[in-house]
């Protein structure tokens, strides 16, 4: 029995060291493992900790590299940053440091049409740049510690141009520059003179006889002047301008026999409203020698004829209270009337734009009357304008009939001059500006290529006036070099008419009550052979470096009728310079075929043709006018970058 229980005690111990050592054989790798793994991982953590360091490290150098100039981070690539002097540098490639390599990767920024970033499509942003900064290492454990970020180019730069002197350093084409407020670019007006400087240089005409000049018209080449308004003089008087330096002028005809209280002329034809009660209207021929009656119009009743206006083959006539139409599909004989309207008033003056007659008034609270002349033989009054003055002597339209300018008589406590919104034909029109005369008494009215109208009359300080209309609401007497401008007549000025000839000279012709020299010649300007439409290109802006050109603001004044547009370019340097930079134009949509109506945001396009960025830049003003007698005016224009 003692044997047996031996027996089994040592197989018992055999079990248990056999379970021991089983145990053993788990536990003691794991633990080994654990002790070597915690040495391991120490020594990992700490590699991270001195990785993490260089790549933050890189971070700020890159973006004091930014801080300091857009185009040490502007070039896609790998680098790695190097002390250089005081501050840091990117070299190319990668860098190894203690067993650690360090690089940084540039690439570009796209982004969608709302300015989100996109992985892919979208368009180019060259003012961000994506910025990965990658530390890696091999032992203990092959790791890396990355580090992404984008930089943004927030430093920005303007460029502005505004006075003269920055304009004449552009390239004109049929644009002037002026300095009426400090600097501006505006379509030629022909002339060589200045309109806000008047003189009376050029030789005056003594018109036959002694009678008093009360009526002027002109086209280009010629003048016709009315000098019958009493006994002394001869009813008609046909002047030829002589487009000479300066021009002369020499009586080639007259015609006597009435009053004349109005003209008007043709190439061929001259048109009096005359005293005539049989002959209302009078026809001359200019084609014999002497003139000779060709026909005329007898308007029913007794009365005057007041005015007279010509379009195509209709005539229009104004007597006493009444506008009438008369056929002129011939000049001969005894002409037709086609039509008439009662007006509110006594017809002062009537003028003829496209299907509307402008009659100014006398007589009446109302100072002008509107009157729809589609068809010649039923007319109807369909527009008014009351602009509380004086009775109306007469009034002026503009080519495209959505501005009349009115002349009233002198009144101490109103204005003389209104400009009357007459884009709608229908109903009371409104008056968008006004400006007294300072006591003269005005007698005609005219407007003149480059945003000016002339008024002329009698008394006052100054007879003959030339006023600024760039800005409708305020209408001012125009001012160069520090006088006004506006002339002294002693004897009073009793009407005006301008003509701007095909080879952009621009004259007024005014007659006057001078029993010597009735009809005097007033060079205009500022200059230029007049346009219709021109362009400006702006010098060069050379940013010295690759930039981004992110918007333009430009300013502009802009009567009724006329545009400014512009485009915009951006260049590469050529051999280092913006001297031989190509330039390609283009409009919102990065093509030459638009055009900004305003100051915008600049396109981004990486060419070829127009680029931006870019380091060169320039803009492009396209100017334009559907009305000779205005003309847009371009101001200023600032250009922001981001070098």
């Amino acid at each position: 029995m003692a044997l047996l229980h031996w027996l089994n005690n040592r197989g018992q111990l055999l079990v248990e060291l056999l379970v021991a050592l089983g145990i053993s054989a788990i536990l003691i790798p794991a633990i080994t493992t654990g002790f070597v793994a915690s040495r391991q991982g120490q020594a990992q953590q700490q590699q991270r900790l001195e990785a993490t360091t260089l790549a933050r490290e890189a971070g700020e150098a890159i973006r004091i590299l930014k801080e300091a100039s857009w185009a040490n981070v502007s070039v896609n690539g790998t680098y790695h940053p190097a002390v250089s002097g005081s501050t840091w540098s990117l070299v190319p490639g990668a860098e190894t440091i203690n067993g650690f390599s360090r690089v940084i990767e540039i690439t570009d920024v796209r982004r969608d049409a709302n300015g989100a970033i996109v992985e892919s499509g979208g368009v180019l942003d060259p003012s961000t740049k994506h910025i990965t900064a990658t530390v890696s290492w091999g032992t203990p454990i092959v790791s890396a510690v990355i580090q992404p970020f984008y930089l943004t180019r927030i430093t920005n730069a303007s460029w502005v141009q505004t006075t003269q002197a920055d304009f004449d350093a552009g390239t004109k084409t049929g644009v002037i520059t002026t300095n009426t407020s400090g600097g501006e670019v505006t379509l030629g007006a022909g002339g060589k003179a200045d309109w806000c400087a008047p003189n009376l240089s050029i030789d005056a005409l003594d018109l036959p006889k002694s009678g008093v000049a009360n009526a002027i018209t002109a086209i280009e080449g010629r003048v016709f002047a009315g000098t019958g308004e009493n006994s002394s003089g001869v009813s008609f008087a046909n002047v030829t301008i002589a487009n000479t330096d300066p021009p002369t002028a020499v009586i080639s005809g007259t015609f006597d026999g009435y009053k004349t209280n109005g003209v008007f002329g043709e190439t061929n034809y001259a048109y009096l409203a005359t005293d005539n009660n049989t002959k209302e209207i009078e026809i001359i021929n200019l084609t014999t020698n002497p003139y000779s009656e060709a026909g005329y119009f007898d308007a029913p009743g007794n009365g005057d004829g007041n005015s007279i206006f010509v379009l195509g083959n209709v005539g229009y006539m104004t007597a006493a209270d009444k506008l009438y139409t008369f056929d002129l599909s011939s000049k001969t004989g005894s002409r037709t009337q086609l039509g008439s309207v009662t007006l509110a008033g006594t017809g002062a003056k009537v003028f003829v734009v496209g299907n509307y007659a402008y009659v100014a008034l006398a007589g009446v609270a109302q100072e002008l009357q509107i009157v729809n002349v589609t068809n010649p033989s039923s007319l109807s009054v369909v527009g008014q304008a009351d602009v509380n003055g004086q009775a109306a002597a007469d009034v002026f339209v503009n080519a495209s009939g959505t501005r009349a300018y009115l002349a009233t008589g002198a009144d101490p406590s109103k204005s003389e001059f209104f400009i009357i919104d007459t884009s709608t034909k229908i109903g009371s029109r409104p008056s968008v500006g006004q400006y007294n005369a300072n006591g003269m008494n005005p007698k005609g009215v005219t407007v003149v290529p480059g945003n000016k109208a002339i008024l002329v009359g009698t008394g006052g300080t100054q007879q003959y006036q030339v006023i600024d209309i760039v800005d409708e609401t305020q209408p001012v007497q125009c001012t160069s070099d520090g006088r006004s401008g506006g002339l002294v007549v002693p004897t009073g000025v009793r009407g005006v008419a301008s003509v701007l000839e095909a080879d952009g000279d621009a004259y007024s012709y005014i007659i006057t009550g001078d029993t010597s020299s009735e009809l005097k010649i007033i060079e205009g300007g500022p200059g230029g052979r007049y346009a219709a439409n021109g362009t400006f290109e702006s010098s060069t802006l050379d940013a010295t470096m690759s930039a981004a050109f992110n918007r333009f603001a430009a300013n502009a004044t802009l009567p009724p009728g006329t545009t400014i547009e512009y485009q915009v370019s951006g260049a590469d340097a050529v051999s280092g310079s913006c001297t031989g930079a190509v330039f390609t134009y283009v409009g919102p949509d990065g093509t030459s075929a638009t055009k900004f109506a305003t100051g915008s945001a600049t396109p981004l396009s990486s060419g070829p043709g127009y680029k931006n960025p870019a380091r060169c830049f320039r803009y492009k003003v396209f100017l334009s006018t559907t009305d000779q007698s205005s003309a847009p005016i371009f101001t200023d224009i600032t250009v922001n970058y981001s070098p």
